[in-house]
């Protein structure tokens, strides 16, 4: 018993250590287009990650505002043309332009323009992804003129390039079009389908709240079929909303979801405490509810990616990665049911223990309620 009371502790511990990381941690994309004479590259960063690109002392709170952005543009002018790095026949291209600009949501894009690559394969390499956070993933799209895609692919600091093949300007629908976009195409789309299986199952592991929820959720569950219950109601409702969300058949303002999915887990665990650890009647609708609302957290990381834009490429990330979060959910389910259910065979456990953990559940909700809301 005292063995399981210590690994319980490790696994809240583990939780609590992510207050401040309640989400992956973080994915920018980058589309590049090839123009008869240029090649340009944009690349969007979120206020947290793109702080991190800066040093320490010229970092600001994860929000830029307008004068500090202006205050940081000597430091963002320098590092805009290490952002990306392209080689074409083993020589790098320097850029012939480099901007910055601040964009809505306090978005940090940086925008490169190189001399348009010769036909043949040239290499485009995210040199930066190693200054931001483990397990940042960068979405990189490549086109030609016409909008077709060249490639495509899920960049990390492990996997940091991209290879591309560049056809002539002028090649349209002949022999050097379709030289362009098709070997280029092939096999990136296998490292793409586990590349969103593996962001799912990062997202749901570093997704601290989402994992809290479900904690409290199933820590008052008394049989093997309420368990099962909870886990299936969650499944279905937070994939649907995901599938809505990426599809852009409802969208919801993501301050709201996010406030929403910090009240579901100050109500749960208010709830447990209400009822001192016994199983509430009906707790499956309940779940469903609240997972409609953290199936629209889920869906902001594929929005982020741009999948369902355009109808293309839709069904294999969307599929993929809801089936990285269950199985990531699972594998968390896994280890800590167990656990639970070892210890709930213990009167104190019952008495004292849960709704000890469900007083931390609430203020773990609470204070990303209040940063989410109050502090935003």
């Amino acid at each position: 018993m005292r063995a399981g009371r210590i690994a319980l502790s490790c696994v809240v511990a583990w939780w609590m250590a992510g207050w401040a990381w309640a989400h992956d941690p973080g994915i920018s994309t980058a589309q590049g287009q090839l123009r008869a004479a240029v090649l340009e590259i944009a690349v969007g960063f979120a206020p947290a990650d793109a702080e991190q690109l800066l040093p320490p002392e010229a970092r600001v709170s994860g929000k830029w505002t307008q004068a500090e952005f202006v205050a940081a543009q000597p430091l963002l002018a320098e590092l805009a043309p290490q952002i990306f790095e392209v080689r074409a026949g083993g020589v790098e291209l320097a850029p012939r332009e480099t901007r910055v600009e601040l964009a809505a949501g306090d978005a940090l894009n940086f925008f490169l323009v190189f001399p348009r690559p010769p036909p043949g394969g040239i290499t485009l390499r995210a040199s930066q992804l190693g200054a931001l956070p483990a397990g940042h993933r960068q979405f990189v799209i490549v086109v030609d003129e016409r909008g077709a895609t060249l490639a495509k692919k899920l960049l990390s600091a492990k996997d940091d390039a991209i290879e591309v093949a560049v056809a002539a300007p002028d090649g349209g629908g002949g022999a050097g079009g379709a030289g362009g976009a098709g070997p280029a195409s092939d096999p990136v789309e296998t490292p793409t389908f586990w590349g969103f299986l593996r962001l799912g199952v990062e997202h749901i592991w570093t997704g601290y709240d989402h994992l809290l929820f479900l904690f409290a959720l199933l820590v008052v569950c008394r049989s093997f079929r309420a368990i099962v219950a909870i886990i299936t109601c969650f499944t279905l409702a937070h994939s649907l909303t995901l599938a809505l969300a990426t599809l852009n058949v409802v969208n919801l303002p993501s301050r709201f979801v996010e406030a929403a999915i910090a009240a579901s887990i100050v109500f749960v665990g208010l709830e447990n405490l209400v009822r001192r650890g016994e199983e509430p009647k009906g707790r499956w609708a309940l779940t469903f509810a609240f997972g409609l609302i953290h199936g629209f957290g889920f869906a902001s990381v594929l929005r982020e990616l741009g999948v369902g834009q355009g109808g293309q490429g839709l069904v294999m990330p969307l599929f993929t990665f809801n089936l990285g979060v269950e199985i990531g959910q699972v594998a968390v389910a896994a280890i800590v049911l167990p656990v639970v259910w070892r210890l709930r065979k213990n009167e104190k456990f019952l008495r004292r223990g849960v709704p000890a953990l469900s007083a931390v559940v609430a203020a773990a909700g609470l204070y990303w309620l209040l940063e989410r809301t109050v502090f935003a």
